[in-house]
């Protein structure tokens, strides 16, 4: 009977944050993930032994790991979180309000309650270190320190380690000896993550495949230029060219790979998803026999639009004596699976998922085709916006997987044996987003970050390295490899916002520099000046007036919502790529006894089956788009025309509102407002709720 291959790959990755000069991990990512998610994300399988599954490691990645567990790695924000709250200096209290709360303010933060009551006051003081002070006294900073690595745990630490539960459940007035555990406990965790998939590997529960080394955009390194033919609309700066360095970083993480893991990876997810001829041929003669990317990828070079028929089974790309088997992941499932299910009850989002995959295979299954089903993404940082680190919708999954006999999940090595590939002479170019190049190249922080990366690489090519000490030839030569990354454009130009930009700039222009220094050179000036022109904003205006609105489902006059609150939702992307938003902006206020709503669409074509859930305080309202008689609230009106207006009657107990705003498709949650926390409504005053 045809069957349904699952190949789950795991893309476990963050960016070189060593200064390698200093020493100096700058930002702290690696080191919290690793607490979080490598390790747990493979030592979950021991529960599930019939799901074998494949893992990609970025070696720089290993690498960093590694100096953590060894205690080699220096870490401010490791080290400020261990040093007695007593003996701070100011600028570093200052340090920790200002990165201490970067976490998930849901999950991660209001999991422990004086973590969200620490961050609340935070925010009550307006992230104003001169307010906050008064409030964090040496107990509250203690606190703070502890709790913000402890939300960073594995879910089996925090549920099986005795130690590392006492210290949850104690909850609140640590002790230095509290502190001193938990780095020796952090220690401990990250001494564990490369064992671990040491063991799985050797068992064959897993597979590890590899990344270029750290990480590049390889069809950009062999030849900047081919963004053209992705698209041809895109602004380049001066061309990049230089594919033996595509090579030196696919042979050195297939070499260390091996050396960490020991396996020999034969499997390559080129970064983001990133192909071309010229670097699957590359890649090839590098010794890796399969790879994977987008089934965007797919359909543009085969000119047809992406699905299952053409999605689910493998092809082998020959071209010029060279051969790469490749797979292509179904971009909307794993896209559910990073953004959307997170949103959902656990055993929901499981079943919904292997329901989604049973449908696209069922053709196939009918017409006697095996279906190879390729699932691959983000492997950490989706977790934090789970419930628990998203280990019940994970169980949930694998239970039902293991014991359906209609599929199997394998890794990609079995399923390559399993199921015929179909030929393929040519790779269109692109990335796993819009099958493309544009997230990294073509706007003009992007291009300016090229432009300074070709003015290194020209000086490293002209200078005379034998006149260098081995040293400063390597040094040289290890900056260089960091800065061809494809992390730091990730942070250039429009697409993508993180609290940390402004590090991921000046990291960036250090290792640049440092390619200077180690070549003997003086760096030049335009180092010095930060590459970012864009800051990404939200807005978020509390209401100034009562509103009295006529519900037509369009903007009757002028001045039907002035002096409403307003949020305009933040459309750039976290750390991963690939939300769909839906909605531009929200206007809210109150008045006659009603609370107001309004939402505007990004989109002015209609909404097809769409539903509104809108929670109120402690209520919970659900209506579809167009459809006045369908609110679960009878009270509650609703119109949908050019705009979306909601009027909700408040009661006189209701004075202090709440309110969430969440837009469904086809039984999914596809956006939400505001995207964290409440939009908060005082509605004491009586003209507010007075005609």
């Amino acid at each position: 009977m045809p069957k349904i291959y699952v190949c789950f790959v795991w893309h476990m990755h963050q960016p070189c944050y060593k200064d390698l000069v200093s020493g100096e991990y700058r930002l702290p990512w690696t080191r919290l993930h690793a607490l979080k998610d490598y390790y747990g994300m493979v030592k979950i399988l021991s529960e599930f032994p019939r799901i074998r599954q494949t893992f990609n490691l970025v070696p720089s990645l290993l690498l960093q790991v590694e100096e953590y567990a060894s205690g080699k790695a220096v870490d401010p924000f490791l080290r400020l979180a261990l040093k007695p709250a007593e003996d701070l200096e100011e600028a570093e209290v200052r340090f920790i309000l200002q990165y201490f709360f970067q976490a998930n303010p849901i999950h991660l933060i209001g999991r422990y309650p004086r973590y969200a009551e620490l961050h609340e006051a935070w925010r009550a003081s307006d992230r104003d270190f001169r307010r906050a002070k008064a409030l964090f006294n040496a107990s509250a900073l203690r606190d703070l320190q502890v709790l913000s690595q402890l939300a960073w745990f594995d879910e089996e630490f925090l549920e099986s380690d005795p130690e590392v539960r006492a210290l949850v459940a104690k909850g609140r007035d640590y002790t230095l000896a509290d502190q001193t555990l938990l780095g020796e406990k952090q220690l401990e965790i990250l001494g564990k993550v490369i064992p671990v998939y040491r063991e799985f590997a050797s068992s064959g529960q897993i597979e590890i495949s590899a990344t270029p080394f750290y990480h590049p955009i390889l069809p950009l390194l062999c030849d900047s230029n081919i963004a053209h033919e992705a698209n041809p609309h895109v602004p380049l700066p001066p061309r990049f060219r230089f594919p033996q360095d595509a090579r030196l970083h696919l042979e050195r993480s297939i070499q260390y790979v091996e050396e960490k893991i020991g396996l020999k990876p034969a499997g390559l997810w080129p970064s983001e998803g990133s192909v071309s001829d010229e670097t699957l041929e590359i890649a090839a003669s590098c010794g890796y026999s399969w790879a994977g990317t987008d089934n965007g990828v797919l359909a543009k070079t085969l000119g047809r639009a992406a699905n299952p028929v053409i999605s689910y089974r493998p092809y082998v790309w020959r071209q010029g004596g060279r051969e790469m088997r490749m797979i292509f992941r179904d971009h909307y499932l794993s896209d559910l699976v990073g953004f959307v299910y997170s949103k959902m009850h656990a055993e929901d989002a499981a079943n919904d998922f292997l329901h989604r995959i049973r449908e696209n295979c069922r053709p196939l299954l009918e017409s006697g085709r095996d279906a190879l089903v390729p699932i691959i993404l983000d492997g950490e940082n989706a977790w934090e916006h789970y419930y628990r680190n998203g280990r019940p919708f994970l169980r949930d999954l694998y239970r039902k997987l293991s014991a359906d006999p209609t599929m199997e999940a394998i890794t990609v090595s079995e399923a390559l044996q399993k199921v015929p590939c179909e030929p393929l002479t040519h790779i269109a170019p692109g990335s796993w987003i819009g099958a493309n190049f544009d997230v990294w190249i073509g706007f003009e922080e992007d291009n300016k970050a090229w432009e300074y990366l070709l003015h290194a690489r020209q000086a490293y090519e002209q200078a005379d390295l034998t006149a260098l000490t081995d040293e400063e030839r390597n040094l040289a030569l290890e900056e260089l490899m960091i800065a061809e990354g494809s992390d730091w454009c990730w942070w250039y130009g429009p697409h993508h916002h993180t609290e940390n930009r402004e590090e991921f700039d000046q990291l960036y222009r250090d290792h640049l520099a440092n390619v200077y220094r180690a070549l003997r050179l003086k760096p030049p000036a335009e180092l010095s000046r930060p590459i970012l022109k864009t800051r990404a904003k939200s807005y978020h205006q509390r209401p100034i007036a009562a509103l009295k609105v006529n519900v037509d489902g369009d903007v009757t006059s002028y001045f039907e919502w002035m002096g409403a609150g307003v949020y305009r939702v933040e459309r750039r992307s976290g750390s991963m790529h690939g939300q769909r938003f839906l909605v531009k902006e929200i206007y809210f206020g109150a008045g006659d006894g009603t609370l107001y709503l309004r939402v505007d669409f990004l989109t002015s074509e209609k909404l097809q089956n769409t539903e509104v859930h809108l929670l109120l305080n402690d209520r919970e309202v659900r209506f579809t788009l167009g459809e006045p008689d369908s609110c679960t609230d009878p009270s509650v009106r609703h119109a949908y025309d050019r705009i979306l207006e909601i009027a909700v009657p408040v009661t006189a107990g209701e004075t202090n509102l709440r309110v969430q705003i969440s837009i469904w498709q086809d039984g999914l949650p596809m956006d939400a407002m505001p995207q964290e926390g409440w939009l908060e409504i005082d509605t004491s005053s009586s003209e507010w709720l007075e005609d």
